[in-house]
Formats: structure tokens, sequence, C-alpha cells
């Protein structure tokens, strides 16, 4: 699920300038003083090992810094400000450093390095030295976010970058990394703030002469008298005494939302899940007690797949089989665990793809959504020829549905599930991940938002959608139906998320789903992602974390645009 959204904002005074004495009606100089905060996520991250000097961690979600039994890890931080208002001076600056768990209660340093480096490539061997210059903290076991002057190196818009060291030596603090994403934070984050004055110079020449002589005689006159007979006769024409005699329908016409050989519905929305995540609670059960805790049945059922595993499984078929409650299948295939998508893409997976081709033909004639490895950009690695490549993934995409046609799957419809973080939309490669519409049936979105104000990812259904690249540029929604105007788009995950120990309300973000529908008609389907502790234990996405949202979940359940029929 991951630099982001730029903060910025700004207030004015204004004040008056002068030389020397004031002088009655002489004009002065009026200066406009403007602040603002620019806000940065990390464009890279990553921890180095004193044991492990020639291992690269710069793909963790987590940032580790201190010593625990004869092994010292360092974290990487580097941030690019991007560039600040003309004549804006740097006021001063923070490094933000959210915490994964509790801190180390040890002195906590940060020192500038080089910029150089990236976060796919930096080991403890190749590291950059570090300045002898350093800003030094002790957190508090209550802190949540570490916070850091760095007022000293960041004076003007540039690239800077630190290294993050504890001097304790029996434990380790953990940080989230910009690749935890969506989970929680947006990890390590640097603040700027800014001002700005600018003096707008008096006039050159003022008037030199006043007016002379006021006018000397008013008017004299006054009207001498009103209109003295007022219309004695109103308009003639009669208005029609008998209204049209067509009666609007009382009752609009019901249309039926059908879905169509793309599964598409024909108006509507699709409605869906995946329950029971990070849970041992069997998927189609999980499912089952989800739909009936939130008073409808999922049209999509979300299952999970890697590897040589055959599936859909005989449960997940019984799902779909059921009259009474009609499912389509949404199956996620990491078809290149455990090797590379290059491999995958020349042929070296090939006995794997055709032994899953023959089983869904002897198992499962239905059609059914298929997205190959989800969330791509998380696993990029754009080293040249690490097999992990955007145009890679690309490839692996194409290669894969290309011999599942070839070998006669006729009923997979094909979904590219993207993470669509604004850190991984920036980067020059994203566009490089699409194979191309021929093999491409939906485009797909997992993106979650926090329910907590003023936490990582706060906001609602519409930021789900319309999250911008870091630096600007078109939201997914935008860019989506700008780029690839006939694909619909499937949300194949979303949630709203508080932390486990901070328990919030999240009907009012539950509130905007329909609304915010209204607005992006582009999207098809919906399938909510539910689970009461994420892969880390730390983030509740269940809809039922507190009775108010599981009653705003309901409302939103109930609303007829979601009666879709499933049909083949």
């Amino acid at each position: 699920m991951d630099a982001r959204r730029v903060i910025l904002s700004t207030a004015v005074a204004g004040a008056m300038v002068g030389g020397g004495l004031a002088v009655a009606g002489t004009a002065e100089a009026a200066a406009t003083t403007t602040t603002g905060t620019v806000s940065k996520w990390a464009t890279d991250d990553a921890y180095t090992s004193s044991t492990r000097r020639s291992t690269n961690f710069g793909g963790a979600d987590k940032l580790v810094v201190g010593k625990a039994d004869g092994e010292t890890r360092l974290s990487y931080v580097k941030f690019a400000t991007g560039a600040l208002p003309s004549g804006a001076v740097v006021k001063n600056a923070t490094l933000r450093l959210p915490l994964n768990g509790t801190p180390v209660a040890a002195n906590f340093s940060v020192q500038p390095v080089g910029t150089s480096w990236t976060e796919s490539k930096i080991t403890a061997a190749t590291a950059p030295a570090a300045s002898s210059t350093a800003v030094t903290i002790k957190p508090a076991t209550t802190d949540t976010i570490l916070k850091v002057d760095v007022s000293k190196w960041v004076t003007k818009a540039g690239t800077y970058a630190f290294v993050l060291k504890s001097a304790s030596t029996t434990d380790v603090t953990r940080l989230y990394a910009t690749e935890y994403g969506d989970d929680t934070t947006g990890g390590p984050q640097l603040e700027v703030n800014w001002s700005r004055t600018v003096v707008t110079p008096p006039p050159t020449t003022p008037p030199t002469t006043p007016p002379t002589t006021p006018p000397t005689t008013p008017p004299t006159t006054p009207p001498t008298a009103p209109p003295t007979t007022p219309p004695t006769t109103p308009p003639t024409t009669t208005p029609p005494t008998t209204p049209p005699t067509t009666t609007p329908p009382t009752t609009p016409p019901t249309q039926e939302c059908v879905t169509d050989a793309l599964l598409v519905p024909s108006c509507g929305v699709l409605w869906g899940a995946a329950a029971g995540g990070f849970t041992d609670t069997p998927r189609d059960q999980a499912l089952k007690d989800w739909e009936a805790k939130t008073g409808r049945t999922a049209a999509i059922f979300h299952t999970y797949h890697k590897g040589d595993e055959q599936f859909p499984t005989k449960a997940e078929i019984a799902m779909t089989q059921d009259p009474a409650k009609p499912r389509v299948l949404l199956l996620n295939w990491k078809v290149a665990y455990g090797t590379t998508w290059a491999k995958v893409a020349a042929g070296q997976q090939d006995t794997r793809i055709d032994n899953w081709s023959k089983y869904v033909k002897a198992n499962y004639q239905q059609k059914f959504y298929l997205a190959l490895h989800h969330e791509p950009e998380n696993d990029v690695n754009p080293t040249a020829g690490s097999g992990m490549t955007a145009k890679d993934y690309a490839n692996m995409y194409r290669h894969v549905i290309e011999r599942l046609r070839a070998n006669g799957v006729t009923n997979a419809i094909n979904v590219l599930a993207y993470m669509g973080n604004e850190k991984w939309m920036a980067q020059s490669w994203w566009k490089d991940l699409y194979p191309g519409d021929d093999v491409v049936d939906w485009i797909g979105l997992d993106s979650y938002v926090s329910v907590e104000k003023g936490y990582y990812h706060y906001g609602d259904f519409g930021d789900i959608l319309d999250r911008q690249p870091t630096g600007g540029g078109l939201g997914f929604y935008d860019w989506s139906v700008t780029n690839h105007p006939s694909k619909p788009i499937m949300l194949a995950e979303w949630g709203m998320y508080h932390r486990v120990k901070y328990p919030t309300d999240k009907s009012a973000a539950f509130n905007t789903v329909l609304p915010e529908l209204d607005q992006h008609p582009q999207v098809k389907a919906v399938v909510y992602f539910d689970t009461a502790a994420d892969n880390e234990g730390d983030r509740n996405i269940a809809v039922d974390s507190t009775a108010s949202s599981l009653a705003a979940f309901r409302k939103v359940a109930a609303d007829p645009r979601f009666d879709v029929t499933i049909s083949e």
C-alpha cells in the first residue's frame, strides 16, 4: 500500500517603510512580507548494517538506527526542497521522523552527508562520509515523531541528505520509511519555513495641483412634480385557463444494471471486498461474516495467490456458484514469485503459466478478474539489469497475458492494480509500467486514507482517487481518464484506517463515498480491504472499528447504485 503532497501555507503582513523624516503628504514605500512552509517527503531512504556491509536495504519499509547483538545500523535520508518562491529566504528547517514503536532513550544524532547515493544502491561499504558537525536530541519513550532542527544546514533551496545515528549499544530505534506508504505514515519529512519581503516604491510624481475651485452653484430646481396618474388599466392578456394535458410520469423508469463481456456494469458500481486479512479465518468465511455485518453481498470476492499455487480453490469457486449470492472472483497472482519480472518475460516461467492455464480450463469456466502482481511500484528496482525495472514489469505482464490467451484461457478479465502513491507517480519510470491497452481491461488502484486528523494521508474518499504526484500533476483518476479514457476504473483495494491504539470514528469519511462516486463516474467497481490489524499490527481498516463507523458504512452499502446483476 508510500513523495507526497507539498504543503504550502502563506501569511501576509504589510508595513510602511520610509527614509529620513516623514513629511505630511509624502508617499512612502509599502513592504509586503509573505511567509510559507514547504514540506517534502524523502526522495530516498535506507539503512545500512555493520555486519552485512554489502547488503542494500533500500526497499525496506522501516529505517533502523542503533546497535543490537553486535550489529550497528545507520539510516540515510535525502530530500529535494524544490524551488522556493523568488526572493524567498529560509527561516528554519525541521527534520520530522515518524517512529515505529518506542524509541530508545539514548542520544540520537543527525549529520549531513553527500547526496550522490541512491536508496537502491547504498550499503555500509558505499555509504557517504558524515560531516563532523551534528545535531543531537534525546528521544522520550512517549515520542511518536522525532523532530530535529537542521536549519544550520538547510539554508536555501536544494538537495540535502543526512545520516541518522543512535548512541544506544543495546537496542535499536525503528522509523517509518517512505516505502511504508499508505500503511500508516509518509516516512521522513523535511519542513522548510520561508519568508519573502517585497517593497513597492512610492509613486515618483505626486499630483502637483489640487482642484482650486469647488462647484459654486448647486442645482437650483428639483423635479417639479411626480407622475400624477398611475396606469389605469392592467394588461388585458388572460393566462391560459387550462394547463397542458400531458401528465409527467409519477415514477421514473427503472433501469437494470448488468455486466458486459468485460464485467463492466452498464450502470451503477460493482461492490466487493477482501475480508479477514492477516487473520487465520478462511477467506470465504471471513467474507460471509463481513457481508452479514455490512448488509450487502459482495459482488467481487478478492483473494491473493503466488507462484505455483493452483487457483481458484474449491472454496473460492463455491463462493461464485451460490445462486442466491452471485459473486465474481478478483484473483491476484504474483506469477514472478521467487524469480524476477524479466525472467518471466523471457519465458523462464512458462511452465508455471502453462500449468495454471490447464488448471483453470479444467476447473473454472466463469469469468473472473485477474490482477498480475498488484502494486508493482513497491517492488520496482530501477537499476538496469535488476530484472525488476518498470519496463520489466510491463514486459512480464504482456508475456503472461499473451501466453494465457494462446493457451485458451479466455475467461480472465485483466486488471492492472497500481499502488498510485504520490512518491511513485512522480518517478520518471512510473509511465513505463503500463503494458498497453490491448492487454489491460481495467485500470485498478489500491489506496487508503487515514481518519485521524493531522495524520499521514488524512482525508476522505475523494483523496483516494485524486491524490497528486509529488511536485504536482494529474491525480490518479484524472491521469487514468485522460490517458486511458476507454478503461473502467476499479478500486481493487480501498479502506479508511486509524492506528490500532487510537480508535477514531470513520463515519465522516464513509459519508463522502457516494458523493465522490457521483463526481468520478469512471469508477465502476469498489473493493474494500477489511482487517482489524494490518501486516504490521498497527492499523485498523475494519468498517466496524466503532459502532458509528459501521452504521455509516451500512448506509453506503445499502445504496441502490450497487444493485448490479452479474451476467456472463
